[in-house]
């Protein structure tokens, strides 16, 4: 009990009562007889150490227990969820170390249940899949997927198969080792890719040589190019096989695009940023070598932005416009799976970085919603984001600010265009004194707006001769540092 009072997390698919009552007559009296000895294994064969939600889990899913080496199989179908052969009566039970999922029937573990050895097996082994496994030894093929790996096979079923042109099957099998080949080695993939291990938008690169699928993710289910992945993460001791019900074929002029640049522009969704990118002078940057990372921010990320901001910033393309953009673009090649939560990444704008957030919400690069990932190019890759990246301020100024408390400040109207107004509340009275700095950091103006009262004060500064773009405004008296960000328009 102290065990799965643990950190974990857990799931417990948890037979009732009555599950134990259909247990053979004395059973369960001799298993508590000897608690430490079969009791202890059939109960670690009822717990997972994850978090599995019935959200989580896919028909044909097998998902280590806590018995080492045992596995339990999910079955969904129009009778409901089945681990094993029980059902599930109740789900999503939460706790704060995990889930509890009731069921119906105690499972018992088969003394002989193991992984297959390899993917060859499953697909040997499945009666869906003899044309796939005819495939697979004809083209030779047998023997490199038996091999160490890890794999991860996309396989068609024979209705697949079926839904070809008639006579192109044939015409491939009597030449095996030609175009059969090809479109084998496209359906996998050199490397262990769990359902859990894709993303919508991702491309992964397959045995077939400089060809790779895409994932898509949606409300209809998980797509590799347009076959639908119907039973996911059918595991083997050296890879994972998921089912697809088309099969894939390898277009001929299928390469990478040669720079994220083309990406940007091939993107019905990415105008603004295309044109950005053009009139800043950096689309011959972001084509050489790289590596490349870039955050592309939509066009509604653009809309977004305070009325005539966009405008202002596209008159002056070489001034602030450059510095946004420049934030965006990391100096190095960063997938999805390289991010960790906390991580700061520096940026091509000197002395400046972003910071990433991993939650259940998903992954966010400052506070813009990564919504697509892993966009490969020959030198790089994107990432599409709700949101345009501000910079703050540099590593200098933060030092300035460390003590800042933004909540304590508010500041109006923002966007400015005459004057901009701050409202602050002081401990105590003492001398105040504004600042106002420019997105690289450099240092606008100061004043000191006097001794003020304790209690909440306001102060106005004219920002008529000032340039739009965006600033930060620093206040501060004595030990109190109040710090906002101010958009500035014409």
């Amino acid at each position: 009990m102290s065990a799965l009072q643990g950190e974990g997390p857990f799931t417990v698919f948890a037979p009732t009562n009555a599950a134990f009552d259909a247990l053979p007559e004395g059973l369960l009296a001799t298993l508590l007889a000897d608690p430490t000895g079969d009791l202890t294994n059939i109960l670690l064969y009822h717990v997972v150490g994850a978090k599995a939600k019935s959200t989580d889990l896919s028909n044909g899913q097998q998902i280590a227990t806590l018995l080492t080496d045992f596995k339990v199989k999910v079955t969904i179908n129009d009778d409901g969820v089945f681990i094993n052969d029980a059902h599930v009566t109740v789900a999503d039970l939460e706790a704060e170390n995990g889930v509890v999922h009731v069921i119906d029937a105690v499972l018992v573990p088969s003394s002989g249940e193991t992984l297959p050895a390899t993917v060859v097996d499953i697909i040997v082994g499945s009666a869906d899949h003899t044309t796939l496994a005819t495939a697979v030894t004809e083209a030779g093929l047998v023997s490199a997927l038996q091999g160490e790996g890890p794999f991860t096979v996309f396989a068609p079923t024979n209705a697949a198969f079926d839904a070809l042109p008639e006579g192109l099957l044939a015409t491939l099998l009597a030449d095996p080792t030609g175009d059969l080949t090809n479109i084998l080695l496209y359906h996998v993939v050199g490397a262990k890719a769990k359902s859990t291990d894709l993303s919508n938008g991702q491309q992964i690169a397959t045995l077939l040589t400089d060809f790779k699928v895409k994932v898509t993710i949606n409300d209809d289910g998980v797509f590799i190019n347009d076959a639908h992945v119907t039973v996911a993460d059918l595991e083997a001791e050296n890879g994972v096989v998921h089912v697809i019900d088309a099969v894939l074929v390898p277009s001929s002029g299928e390469t990478l695009p040669a720079t994220v640049v083309d990406i940007i522009v091939g993107s019905a969704d990415h105008t603004t940023l295309a044109t950005a990118v053009t009139e800043a002078g950096l689309v011959s940057a972001l084509q050489g070598e790289g590596p490349f990372t870039v955050f592309a921010p939509t066009n509604a990320a653009f809309d977004a932005l305070p009325e005539g901001l966009l405008a202002t910033l596209l008159a002056d393309p070489t001034g602030d416009l450059t510095n946004i953009l420049l934030y965006h673009v990391v100096g190095a090649k960063a997938k999805s799976t390289d991010l960790s939560n906390g991580q700061q990444i520096a940026t091509l704008l000197t002395d400046f970085k972003v910071k990433v957030t991993i939650n259940d919400d998903g992954v966010f690069i400052n506070d813009a919603h990564v919504t697509v990932a892993d966009l490969e190019a020959e030198n790089g890759v994107v990432h599409v984001i709700d949101a345009v990246l501000v910079p703050g301020t540099n590593n200098s100024i933060e030092d300035v600010f460390g003590n800042g408390n933004n909540g304590g400040i508010s500041v109006f109207p923002n966007p400015a265009r005459g004057s901009v107004n701050a409202e602050f509340y002081l401990n105590v009275s003492g001398l105040v004194t504004v600042e106002l700095f420019n997105v690289t950091g450099q240092k606008i103006f100061g004043r000191q707006a006097g001794i003020l009262p304790a209690g909440l004060n306001r102060i106005s500064e004219s920002v008529v001769d000032l340039p739009s773009g965006i600033y930060m405004m620093l206040v501060s008296s004595g030990q109190q540092k109040f710090t906002t960000k101010v958009t500035i328009v014409r």
